[in-house]
Parts: structure tokens; C-alpha cells; sequence
């Protein structure tokens, strides 16, 4: 032989093609990344906020018990004093139930916090089709590869349907991650 090795021209159209799989895949592993972050962060403030309402749920009925208390401990006769002490603790125990100006009463931290949730599990719904994207691109890379060293061409167009198909996954994944319910 001289000069060189005679290069099989599929093989050229093969490389192109891993090439265009190993893009799916980097794409698909950097989205399903971000998705993953990102159901994470939502996940702890819907946790954060769920909190935050549960407390807020302690201290109303903390204040509306000890207003009720004071009510029956003074059998409707209560000082001045006491019944003005008693509408106070009511109007924060109200308060606390909806707070529109602070976005902090139990009606708006409900709503955050469902908000939150609503975004976390977009989030996870786009990070399968991402795990699955990237699944079947790291299928569609070792079939690819296999049709070098076999010269089967049924495993390239196998591997370049999976590439679509993964294509596909990381597109329905970005825009309408709720699309298909993969789980």
C-alpha cells in the first residue's frame, strides 16, 4: 500500500452522522441538567412557602384561641381593655388568613406555593424527555458506530431514527414538557 488506507466513503456519512448525535446528546444532557436544577429550586420554595403557611396557620389559631379564651373567661363582660385586646388579636388572626399587600396570608402563600409546585413539575416533566432523549442518543451513537465495523446500514438508519426520535424529545421537552406523559 502506498500513501494510504482507501477511506470508505459511508464511513464519512457515519462520522457526519455521530457527529449530529453527539449535538443531540450535548443538548439534551445540558437541558436535562437545568431541568433538573430547577425542579430542585421549585421544589424548595413550594417546601419554603408550604412552611411559612403552616406557621402562619399556628400563630391564627394560637390568636384566635386565646381571643376565644378571653371571650369565655370573661363571660361577655370584659373590660374595655380586654375587648379591645381581643379585636386586636381577631384582626391579625384575619390578617394572617389573606395579606394581599405583603403577598405573606395563608390565602396568597397557598397560591405561591401551588405556583411553585406547578413549576417544579414542569421542570421534572421536562427533564425525562431529556433523560430520554439522551438515552436513546447514546443508543443511536453505539449503533452508528457498530454499522462502521459491520457495514450493516440497517444500524445506521436505526441510529438516525433514534436521533430523530431524541430530537424530538428535547424539543417536546423545551416548549410542551406536559405533552406526553412519560411517567
Amino acid at each position: 500500500m502506498s500513501g494510504g488506507a482507501h477511506i470508505d466513503p459511508s464511513n464519512k456519512k457515519i462520522a457526519l452522522l455521530i457527529s449530529m448525535l453527539a449535538v443531540v446528546l450535548a443538548f439534551s444532557e445540558t437541558l436535562g441538567k437545568g431541568a433538573q436544577t430547577s425542579a430542585l429550586a421549585h421544589n424548595i420554595e413550594a417546601t419554603n412557602l408550604w412552611s411559612f403557611f403552616q406557621a402562619k396557620s399556628i400563630r391564627q389559631t394560637t390568636l384566635r384561641t386565646a381571643a376565644e379564651s378571653l371571650e369565655v373567661s370573661f363571660a361577655g363582660k370584659a373590660p374595655e381593655s380586654v375587648k379591645k385586646q381581643i379585636d386586636a388579636w381577631k384582626q391579625t388572626a384575619d390578617r394572617y388568613q389573606s395579606e394581599p399587600e405583603t403577598n405573606e396570608g395563608r390565602k396568597e402563600l397557598a397560591a405561591r406555593a401551588k405556583a411553585a409546585e406547578a413549576k417544579r413539575d414542569r421542570a421534572l416533566a421536562s427533564y425525562h424527555h431529556y433523560e430520554f432523549a439522551s438515552a436513546a442518543t447514546q443508543i443511536a451513537i453505539v449503533l452508528a458506530s457498530a454499522e462502521v465495523i459491520t457495514g450493516v446500514m440497517l444500524l445506521a438508519w436505526s441510529a438516525a431514527a433514534l436521533g430523530l426520535a431524541a430530537s424530538a424529545l428535547c424539543v417536546v421537552g423545551f416548549y410542551w414538557p406536559t405533552l406526553l406523559h412519560l411517567f
